[in-house]
């Protein structure tokens, strides 16, 4: 390992994931409070691969686990690709593939995901998510109401009557379990590129590192296993890509 390479990676001597536990496809706390999931996995992996120990940084939210990196607090961390956080961190392509569904009352006109963006509609979605993010830049008319948290947006939903929920459908799933009177649009919004990042500060080489070690994962058959061992539905493995391309320059 190139020493220039791996102080990149892990200046303290360890490498810092920045976790988002606030989107169960990636992340999770068990009873005891520890982290486990794809993106632990990936982590430690890594770890392994470099030679040193992981050091697991919890974030409740995505927004609080790119802050996180964006400020030297860790060295990598796990992030759905987006334009606005591209600015910074240098992205693989996507490991894992995530839908974003909207949730509405039974008793709803809404029927399909045409029906959200008009002028009087209000759509409750967790501040700094990549959700946030997408319909910030794309819904045109309906009113972004901003939780605090992915895992606020159920709460504030329904006791705000705000009409219509966007997220991550097995955050939306799981978090109604218990609630009737509730139904999923048939059609997913968007689809969550959900991939790794470095701080683009730490140089081109290890960008290009993290994307090789990505399709390597994915390739081997590691990222799927560890999907089948966690248990995760409705989610997919991210296709094969250069790893000598930046993602972002695809969207270009």
């Amino acid at each position: 390992m190139n020493a220039d390479l791996l102080n990149a990676f892990a200046p303290t001597g360890a490498l810092r994931a920045s976790l988002n536990v606030g989107n169960p496809v990636l992340a999770n706390l068990d009873k005891t409070g520890r982290p486990f999931g794809i993106s632990i996995d990936l982590a430690r992996a890594l770890a392994d691969k470099l030679g040193v120990p992981c050091e697991l940084i919890v974030n409740e939210t995505a927004g609080k686990s790119v802050a996180t990196v964006e400020a030297g607090r860790a060295d990598i961390g796990f992030f759905a690709i987006d334009p606005e956080r591209g600015k910074d961190i240098a992205f693989t392509a996507a490991y894992v593939l995530i839908e974003g569904f909207y949730m509405v009352r039974s008793d709803s006109l809404i029927t399909r995901n045409s029906d959200v963006d008009v002028a009087g509609k209000q759509v409750v979605v967790g501040k700094g998510s990549a959700y946030d993010l997408y319909l910030t830049r794309h819904l045109k008319h309906a009113t972004i109401i901003r939780a605090v948290s992915s895992q606020a947006v159920i709460p504030d939903f329904l006791a705000q009557h705000i009409e219509i929920a966007a997220g991550v459908k097995q955050q939306l799933e799981a978090d109604t379990k218990d609630v009737t009177g509730l139904r999923m649009l048939p059609e997913r919004f968007m689809v969550i590129n959900q991939a790794m990042g470095v701080p683009k500060t730490k140089g081109t080489a290890a960008a290009a590192y993290l994307r090789h070690f990505v399709e390597e994962m994915k390739a081997n058959g590691f990222v799927k296993d560890s999907m089948t061992r966690h248990g995760i539905q409705g989610a997919g493995v991210g296709d094969a890509a250069n790893p000598d391309t930046d993602p972002l320059d695809l969207e270009r």
